[in-house]
């Protein structure tokens, strides 16, 4: 999440500061920082080759529109999308994070004719799709009303504290089928 938030901050900041392509400059500089920062410490560089090419699509976007808050159009439709897969994932009772989850360990679908463990998947899908929702919402309104000052605010409130919750659904759910469903042989063998 730092990883992530610091470009869009420093873009923010900067597009205020000095304009459009000052912004993009900087942003991409930070991002390429911290791609270099997290190779020199071998630690896992997924964070930061997913946000160094966020912003550098975000970046294009705006370079080509030359409009800033085309920077955030490609997170606004992100959003926008994951909120679609994870309500459809309700609709047809597979919530995507149960499913998720089983795939990840190795289990079948048999986690959800448990009722208490189906009931926290929902509830943690149900979660995150509805922080994609309000993320979408309400970042396209400032999108479409050109607020690109308020835009790099949202992205960076909504991330966090939304973060925070929708992790911690997350973590309950997983303890919760980790505790009352039974392991499987064929689960048992893979450890």
């Amino acid at each position: 999440m730092v990883y992530t938030a610091v470009p869009v901050t420093v873009f923010g900041l900067a597009n205020t500061a000095s304009g459009l392509m000052p912004a993009i400059v900087a942003s991409l500089g930070v991002a390429a920082v911290i791609m270099v920062w997290q190779l020199a410490r071998r630690e896992s560089t997924r964070p930061a080759l997913l946000g160094f090419a966020g912003v550098a699509v975000g970046g294009v976007f705006a370079l080509v529109t030359g409009q800033a808050k085309d920077f955030y159009l490609p997170g606004i439709w992100m959003y926008l999308v994951s909120a679609i897969v994870l309500t459809i994932s309700l609709i047809v009772g597979r919530p995507l994070v149960g499913v998720g989850w089983a795939w990840i360990t190795g289990r079948d679908h048999t986690w959800r004719r448990v009722k208490r463990v189906r009931r926290a998947f929902v509830v943690v899908t149900l979660a995150m799709a509805a922080a994609s929702w309000s993320r979408f919402l309400v970042q396209y309104y400032l999108y479409d009303t050109n607020q690109s000052d308020l835009l790099a605010v949202a992205r960076i409130a909504m991330g966090w504290p939304l973060f925070v919750v929708t992790s911690t659904l997350v973590f309950f759910a997983i303890r919760t089928a980790i505790r009352v469903l039974p392991r499987t042989p064929a689960a048992a063998e893979g450890e």
